[in-house]
C-alpha cells in the first residue's frame, strides 16, 4: 500500500511539473520580444514597386514581403519630403511639436515675391526629444542604425546620441559616398550594398538578444546613379504606365537587393518568426507634376493612380507603401486599408517591444500593433493633419506647393492654401486621383473638415506663415541651382547623360 501510495504520488508531482514546465515554457515564449527591422527607402512613389502596381521597375523581395504579410494602401508620410517624415518617425509628433516643416532654411526657394513669409524651419531634431529608438532601449532592445539619418549633423544629433546603440551616417553620394563615423569600405562599392553589408552585420552579432535594426536607404533619392550592369538590365526593357527609366529602376532594384539579403539572413538564422520586418518610404516620388499644371519634365517617375508627387500636398505627396511582414503573427497575403500616419510608428513598436511610452511627453499617434497581429480595428478617434507652412520650388518661377495644410478624415480629405485661404475637398476613396474639387458643391463638409484642422492648429500651437514685405525680405538661392549642378557633375564623371540628368534632378531639390 505505501510503495502504490509513493508511486501515486511521484506519477502526480511529475505531471504537476510537466505542467509547470509547459505553462513556463508558453510564459517564455509569450513574452519573448520581437525583433523589429524598418527599411526606409528615400523619394520611392506610391506605385513604383511591382506590388503596388508598377509594371516596368523589378521589386521581387519586396514584393515577396508584401505576399508573406500586409500590404497597407492608405500608409502616408508626415510630409511631402524627407526632413518632417523622419521627425515625426523618430519623435512620434507632428512637426509643429519639432519646428520640422521642410529641408534646410526658408531661403532654399525664392519666395520674395510670394504674399507669405515662411514659418522658419528648424534643421536638427530638437535634444528634448526622447526618440523612437531610447524607448526601444528602455524597453531591453539592441539598436542600430544604418544609412540617412538627416535629423543633425554635430556630435550631440548624431544618431549614436539619440538613442542607437549603433549608427553609421551616409548619405549625398551613391558611389565615392562619405560615412560618419569613417568607416572601410570598398573604393567602388555602390551605398545600397554597404548599407545592406551593416544590416546583414547587425543582425548576425545579435541574433540572441532582442533588436531593432533602421535602415534608411539613400536610394532612390537624386543624384540617379546605379550599378551598370544593373542599368543594362533594363535599358531595352519597353515603358509601362509612366515608368520608363533605366537608372532609376536600377537604384530601386539595389535597395530591392538588400531587403532580400535581410529576409534571408532572418530565414538562415531562424529569427524570420521572431522579427517584424517594415518597408516603406519617407514621401512620394518625384513625378506626376504635370497632374498639378507643371512641366512633367521636373519629374523621373509616375505616382498613378495618385495626384502630384514630392513636394505636393496632394495624396502623390506623402501617400507611400507600407508593408509588414511577421511569420506567423500578420496574415500573409493580406491588403489593409486602414489609413496610418509616419506618428503612429512609435506608439506601435513600444506597444509591439513590450515597452513603456515616456512620461509628460506627448506622441501624436496611436498604436496600430493589434491592427497588425488581430486584425482589430483601429480605433483612431481623431484625423490624420500635416502642417506646411513654407514653399517648395519646381523649375523656373513655379511651384510644387505653397504654404498650406491638410487634413484626412475617414474618407475625407481637405487642403487649404494659406496664400488665398482657398480649399480643396476630396473623397480620396471614392476619387483617389483627387480629380473632384467637392468644396463648392459640399460646402458643410469642407466646413466641418476646415473647422477640425483650424481646431487641431490651435490645439498644437501650429505657427502660421506672415504677411511678407517685399522690402524686408532677404536675398535667397533659387531653387535646384546648387543641386543641379552637383547632380549633373556626378553623372557626367560616371559617363551617363549628365545635362539631361542633371535638368531632371534639380527639380528633385528637397
Amino acid at each position: 500500500m505505501t510503495f502504490q501510495f509513493r508511486t501515486y504520488t511521484t506519477a502526480l508531482l511529475s505531471g504537476v511539473f510537466a505542467l509547470l514546465a509547459v505553462s513556463a515554457s508558453a510564459q517564455a515564449a509569450e513574452a519573448k520580444k520581437p525583433n523589429v527591422i524598418f527599411i526606409l527607402a528615400d523619394d520611392l512613389g506610391y506605385s513604383d514597386v511591382a506590388a503596388y502596381g508598377s509594371k516596368y521597375h523589378e521589386t521581387p523581395n519586396i514584393d515577396k514581403l508584401a505576399a508573406d504579410g500586409a500590404r497597407f494602401t492608405n500608409g502616408y508620410t508626415c510630409g511631402p519630403n524627407c526632413q518632417p517624415t523622419r521627425a515625426a518617425l523618430n519623435s512620434g509628433q507632428y512637426g509643429p511639436r519639432t519646428g520640422i516643416y521642410t529641408v534646410g532654411g526658408i531661403n532654399r526657394f525664392d519666395w520674395s515675391k510670394r504674399p507669405l513669409r515662411p514659418v522658419d524651419n528648424v534643421v536638427q531634431l530638437p535634444l528634448d526629444k526622447v526618440t523612437l529608438a531610447d524607448s526601444m532601449k528602455k524597453a531591453g532592445y539592441v539598436t542600430g542604425m544604418f544609412g540617412k539619418w538627416h535629423l543633425g549633423k554635430d556630435a550631440a544629433h548624431h544618431p549614436n546620441k539619440r538613442g542607437f546603440d549603433e549608427a553609421i551616417v551616409s548619405q549625398g553620394k551613391h558611389f565615392d559616398f562619405a560615412t560618419d563615423p569613417q568607416t572601410d569600405h570598398p573604393d567602388d562599392q555602390y551605398l545600397a550594398d554597404f548599407l545592406g553589408d551593416k544590416a546583414v552585420d547587425f543582425i548576425e552579432r545579435h541574433k540572441d538578444e532582442p533588436f531593432y535594426l533602421y535602415l534608411p536607404h539613400y536610394g532612390v533619392h537624386a543624384p540617379y546613379d546605379a550599378k551598370e550592369e544593373l542599368v543594362a538590365k533594363f535599358k531595352d526593357k519597353p515603358a509601362a504606365g509612366g515608368h520608363h527609366d533605366p537608372r532609376y529602376a536600377a537604384m530601386l532594384y539595389s535597395v530591392d537587393e538588400s531587403v532580400g539579403r535581410i529576409v534571408a539572413k532572418l530565414e538562415e538564422l531562424g529569427l524570420d518568426d521572431d522579427t517584424l520586418v517594415i518597408f516603406s518610404s519617407d514621401n512620394g516620388g518625384v513625378g506626376s507634376y504635370d497632374t498639378i499644371g507643371l512641366d512633367k519634365k521636373n519629374g523621373i517617375t509616375d505616382n498613378s493612380p495618385l495626384k502630384g508627387g514630392k513636394g505636393t500636398l496632394y495624396e502623390g505627396g506623402f501617400r507611400v507603401p507600407y508593408v509588414f511582414r511577421w511569420k506567423g503573427k500578420i496574415e500573409p497575403g493580406r491588403t489593409e486599408a486602414t489609413p496610418i500616419n509616419s506618428v503612429d510608428l512609435y506608439p506601435t513598436l513600444v506597444e509591439l517591444a513590450g515597452g513603456e511610452l515616456p512620461e509628460n511627453y506627448p506622441l501624436d499617434g496611436v498604436s496600430y500593433a493589434k491592427l497588425l497581429t488581430e486584425e482589430k480595428p483601429l480605433e483612431r478617434g481623431k484625423p490624420l493633419f500635416w502642417h506646411f507652412p513654407g514653399y517648395l520650388g519646381a523649375s523656373g518661377d513655379t511651384w510644387r506647393t505653397t504654404p498650406g495644410g491638410a487634413i484626412r478624415d475617414g474618407e475625407w480629405k481637405l487642403i487649404e492654401y494659406f496664400e488665398d485661404g482657398h480649399l480643396e475637398l476630396y473623397n480620396v476613396t471614392e476619387d483617389i486621383g483627387e480629380k473632384n474639387n467637392l468644396a463648392a458643391s459640399n460646402p458643410e463638409k469642407a466646413k466641418e473638415l476646415h473647422e477640425k484642422l483650424k481646431a487641431w492648429r490651435q490645439e498644437i500651437n501650429a505657427p502660421l506663415p506672415t504677411a511678407n514685405d517685399p522690402t524686408k525680405a532677404q536675398p535667397v538661392v533659387k531653387a535646384g541651382k546648387n543641386k543641379g549642378n552637383k547632380a549633373g557633375k556626378a553623372n557626367k564623371n560616371r559617363g551617363g547623360k549628365g545635362k539631361k540628368r542633371a535638368a531632371k534632378q534639380a527639380a528633385s531639390a528637397e
